[in-house]
């Protein structure tokens, strides 16, 4: 199978498997929306992990493809195509993108839709789209600039070209660089460590987050009293606030 979903202690993994390079095809695309919604409807999965391998996470779309695609049948597939990364960015709990080798068009785009990316000392992020005469469609133009900046994101955009770890960290496309042979676990121990606390907490702080940055301040304000107010009606508040006063911070017991 192309992409598919492994759970383990909570931590479901969403593996991109399509030799040689992760290539997104259009079928790709759809698993991926369709394993998206599963690791947002399940309850076993309380963090995910985005994972393309040892080797690779995604060199992007696949270009084969896409060249005997006309404007009209572009213009019938671009809305599924972001609806596929938009997806798995709304996944409403604790997302992780384990970036190994290249990540670049669709591959750097889907790592952007993570809410933390560890990535290889050795990986190579990029959108390279201008150099088919395209721009990103997947969300890279805006996802990469809410991310870093509208001039740092332009600057990747514009030129194409691939950054290395180092300068994606310095960039803030990627948050944590480590040895290639540790992407996964330390990504894994991420997500894991996420997966053992407050589920609805953690769901509220990204909304609170992600729409909160869409809107104005006082919009993203309201989000956040309304839902900082509504956790108080929840069993893990109760859980929470019962183990501090107990037993002192850091001890509380959320699965």
């Amino acid at each position: 199978m192309t992409i598919s979903l492994e759970v383990s202690a909570g931590v479901g993994i969403i593996r991109l498997d399509r030799p040689p390079m992760n290539a997104l095809d259009i079928a790709a695309q759809d698993r991926l929306r369709e394993l998206a919604i599963e690791a947002t409807d399940r309850s076993d999965v309380r963090a995910v992990v985005l994972y393309g391998g040892e080797k690779v996470f995604a060199a992007g779309a696949d270009i084969k493809e896409m060249q005997v695609m006309d404007h009209a049948a572009m213009v019938a597939r671009s809305r599924a195509l972001q609806d596929s990364f938009t997806a798995v960015a709304r996944i409403p709990k604790p997302v992780v993108a384990a970036v190994t080798g290249y990540a670049l068009g669709g591959g750097c785009e889907l790592a952007l839709c993570a809410d933390y990316r560890i990535a290889a000392d050795n990986a190579k992020l990029g959108q390279p789209e201008i150099m088919l005469g395209l721009i990103p469609g997947a969300g890279g133009t805006q996802r990469l600039s809410r991310l870093i900046g509208p001039s740092k994101a332009k600057d990747l955009i514009f030129t194409g070209r691939m950054v290395k770890a180092e300068e994606a960290l310095t960039l803030g496309l990627v948050d944590r660089v480590v040895p290639a042979a540790e992407v996964y676990d330390q990504a894994y121990a991420w997500a894991a460590t996420l997966a053992q606390g407050p589920a609805l907490a953690l769901r509220a702080a990204k909304e609170c987050v992600d729409a909160g940055l869409e809107a104005d301040i006082d919009t993203g304000l309201t989000i956040e009293r309304n839902w900082f107010a509504g956790l108080f009606a929840t069993e893990d508040r109760e859980r929470g606030m019962r183990s501090f006063v107990e037993e002192g911070p850091g001890k509380a017991k959320f699965l």
